[in-house]
């Protein structure tokens, strides 16, 4: 396992955070293995010292544009090798990058670039047209600058390297990142910290079990980039230990396990969606690829259901990791040997490492497995803060700790069961149901292909739970099937847990970190009422 070099003031990998640590110890991979291979994404390939070299004249040329350490940079870019020149070059540069969202309408990006007070905006042509009416939003980016293709208004990104010195810079100064939440409601929030803290408390268990062997080992990028987990865990992690990454353009079940055998890719990020869709692959499909170079799988960002996890362990071996953590904090995390024996659970409380404590409604602690909410203590140093969002950051702490919004129960042994969230709960003649547990019951049935279980308005009960289904390839829906559906539910899941009524979709609106957007299911049937 190598570790990643130290900074001027000693810190290690374990104490920095993923993405400061990728800009920082590039240099020196660069120099001690120039020719290996350090990302081949959609728009091109480079070695560890091509890219080096990009990073620099980036970081050179946007200095020559007025740009200094603490000022922003907004960067909406698909999977490409762009996106990590950038990243690499704002880390290097002292600059604070915020990777947006490239599904958002322009009047959403335009939101985000003109709130992080971005002074530069890179942004890619495929986006063009919601690129072009974002700009127009945040006029203080003046440095537009368009990547692989014309955007109107934006100059070439490619003419910010014409002349620049390849070199090494000579006073180097410590990049950060800010990234924005999607929330449950209202605007997305910038997670924004004033310090840099000390490494998380998931750095010591990814780097003990991820093992990197630098030149033998390679990753697979799975998830979009500006996602909080593929870009620190599945691309920054992997670059600053010394290892490459292949970069998917857009993820495809297939199109995974071809790579896994093309590239003997030995470590990768996953979400319970991307597992849920491989395993409905034919089976002499899956059996046609060689996965046996896989050895860490880490999963996160979304609950993953127990017969899902369960089936992919049968499949690959004990080679699953999956961490609890959000972009505010967390860090609970654990391997496939201790979930097997508590399956459902995402690990076991460290107190060395931190600080949790559930919450009952009235704010008193939850006991003997109680389910409470989730609540995190924050570090001394590096607290977030919602950036320029104080209400929000309040309504998000309770004294020294801070809360997402998920519910869960922890077992005698310290280990965490997640339960939901509480902004997601169904409450029916005043008795809690947890929508997770519905789904994760309804995605044991072949003919589910996806589902979000919500609470309806209902006269008598308040709310009445009602499971909206995606049906899977090639099952035509009907009452039928809706009536198999709920007896299928009443065989494995208390009465009043069940679904009323299922209604029936094309598509579920999910995240790209696998989260089921359960508020948008639900609007449909408030705005009906």
């Amino acid at each position: 396992m190598t570790q990643a070099p130290t900074d001027s003031e000693g810190r290690t990998l374990l104490e920095l955070p993923e993405a400061a640590t990728c800009g920082m110890g590039l240099a020196v991979h660069a120099r001690n293995a120039p020719d290996r291979l350090a990302i081949d994404a959609p728009g091109g390939r480079r070695t560890f010292a091509e890219l080096n070299a990009r990073a620099n004249q980036l970081a050179r040329g946007l200095r020559k544009r007025g740009l200094a350490a603490g000022d922003a940079v907004a960067l909406l870019c698909s999977n490409r090798v762009e996106f990590v020149e950038a990243l690499v070059a704002s880390q290097r540069a002292g600059l604070r990058l915020t990777p947006i969202n490239f599904h958002l309408t322009g009047n959403e990006v335009g939101y985000i670039v003109e709130n992080c007070e971005a002074k530069a905006f890179l942004a890619d042509a495929g986006y063009a047209e919601a690129c072009h009416a974002a700009a127009k939003q945040a006029p203080a980016a003046t440095e537009r600058l368009a990547i692989g293709g014309a955007i109107p208004d934006f100059e070439p990104y490619d003419e910010l390297f014409a002349d620049e010195d390849a070199s090494d810079l000579t006073d180097p100064a410590l990049g950060t990142s800010m990234l924005y939440t999607s929330g449950t409601t209202g605007r997305p929030k910038g997670v924004y910290r004033r310090k840099q803290p000390a490494g998380g408390s998931l750095n010591a268990p990814l780097v003990q079990t991820a093992a990197f062997r630098p030149g033998e080992d390679v990753s697979l990028v799975t998830g979009p980039l500006y996602h909080a987990a593929p870009l620190a865990i599945n691309l920054a992690f992997p670059l600053a230990a010394g290892v490459g990454s292949v970069v998917m353009g857009k993820w495809d079940a297939e199109e995974t396990l071809r790579l896994i055998e093309k590239h003997r890719i030995t470590h990768s990020h996953l979400v319970p969606t991307m597992f849920h869709r491989i395993l409905q692959l034919p089976e002499e499909t899956r059996a046609r690829y060689d996965t046996s170079s896989l050895r860490w799988a880490i999963h996160g960002a979304a609950p993953c259901p127990v017969h899902v996890k369960q089936e992919m362990i049968d499949w690959l071996g004990p080679v699953l990791y999956e961490y609890y953590a959000a972009t505010e904090g967390g860090g609970f995390f654990i391997d496939s040997h201790e979930w097997l024996k508590r399956p459902g659970s995402v690990g076991q409380l460290d107190p060395e490492r931190m600080t949790v404590k559930l919450l009952g409604d009235d704010g008193e602690p939850a006991t003997d497995g109680e389910i409470g909410t989730v609540y995190f203590g924050a570090p001394e140093v590096g607290r977030f803060e919602y950036f320029k969002a104080p209400e929000k950051t309040e309504s998000a702490y309770r004294g020294d700790f801070f809360t997402m919004g998920d519910m869960g129960r922890i077992d005698a042994e310290g280990y965490l069961f997640l339960t939901g969230r509480s902004a997601e709960l169904i409450i029916s003649g005043g008795v809690n149901i947890y929508p997770a547990e519905v789904d994760d019951v309804l995605l044991q049935h072949p003919a589910v292909g996806d589902v979000a279980t919500i609470g309806v308005p209902d006269d008598e009960w308040g709310e009445q739970v009602k499971a909206v289904v995606l049906p899977a390839a090639g099952i035509a829906p009907d009452d039928t099937l809706a009536n198999e559906l709920m007896a299928f539910c009443r065989e494995r899941l208390a009465h009043y847990k069940c679904p009323r009524s299922v209604d029936f979709a094309m598509e579920l609106p999910r995240l790209d970190s696998g989260k089921i957007q359960r508020r948008k299911v639900r609007e449909r049937y408030a705005s009906e009422r």
